[in-house]
Order: structure tokens, then sequence, then C-alpha cells
């Protein structure tokens, strides 16, 4: 078994990332449910968040300029990304009427398989299936899958092309 220390530094980014998206999630959460300000939520998670214990619960250690890019970028694209993102949505569901946790999710995947593209876009989308498993059941995390994927194979549609050669 590996210690934390040992990991070799691919599987620590990847970690830091993954707290970062974790991260990322709950900040558009709160902004959208409270109505933050993005320098403020900004403020607030590289202050106090990332990397602590919050009543007993430990934030873990993520790359910081990765959540803020994140963050930032779904506030500055959300007008273009949501309607993406409706597209993709099953008729009669449009973004509006989906749970707060699941729309800051979809955005935020969204977000980084538009803008990201150092980044496979599958990791992308299992990364974010993965954030969803933290915050909804089972049902709610295929949905997630399905609507990220589709907006993948749209935005990124030749790394499936070179995957089905």
């Amino acid at each position: 078994m590996m210690t934390k220390a040992a990991a070799p530094k691919d599987e620590r980014r990847a970690n830091r990332r993954g707290a970062a998206r974790l991260a990322a999630v709950q900040a558009l959460y709160q902004m959208d449910l409270a109505g933050t300000l993005l320098h403020d939520i900004l403020a607030e998670f590289e202050s106090h968040r990332l990397g602590r214990e919050i009543e007993g619960d430990e934030y873990l250690p993520a790359e910081a300029a990765f959540f803020r890019d994140v963050v930032s970028g779904v506030v500055a694209e959300q007008r273009r990304l949501d309607p993406m993102i409706d597209a993709a949505l099953q008729k009669g569901w449009p973004l509006k009427r989906i749970e707060t946790v699941l729309r800051a999710i979809l955005r935020a995947g969204a977000y980084e398989l538009d803008r990201k593209r150092d980044v496979p876009a599958r990791v992308v989308v299992s990364e974010y299936v993965d954030v969803a498993h933290a915050f909804v059941d089972g049902d709610e995390t295929g949905m997630v899958n399905a609507v990220l994927d589709q907006l993948a194979r749209q935005l990124r549609g030749g790394e499936f092309d070179a995957a089905a050669r």
C-alpha cells in the first residue's frame, strides 16, 4: 500500500485537482443558492476551506489555481454553457428545474470539457460523476454521466473518434 507522501507526482496532482473540482462545485452551489459574489466565494474558499478542517470535515488540499479557474470560468461562460447543458438534458427537464448541486456539477463539467483541453474528456466526465456521488444517489449520478458524456462527444468528438479506430 502506497502512503500519501510516497504517491507519484501525477497521482498527487490528480488528487489535488479532484479536491479542486469538489470545492468548485461547492462554491458554485453556494453562489447559486446564496447569491454570493465571485470575489467573495474565491476568498472564502482559498482562505478558510481548501485544505482545512471545518466542523469535523477535512477539506483536502486542492490545486487552488485550478479551483479558481473552474469557478471563475463557469461564472464567465454561464450564459453560453447553460444552453448547451439544456440541449443535452432530457426534454421537459430544463436546467432551471435541476437541483442546485446538480446544476453546479453540470456547469463545472461543461466548462472543463469546453475549455480545459489538457484534460481528456473521459477523465472530466468520470471526475464529475465521482463528485456527484458525494452529493446525490445513483439515478442522479447516471444523469450527470449521460449529460456530460453527450457534451463531451459534441465538444470533443475527435477524442472519441480516435478511440474507436
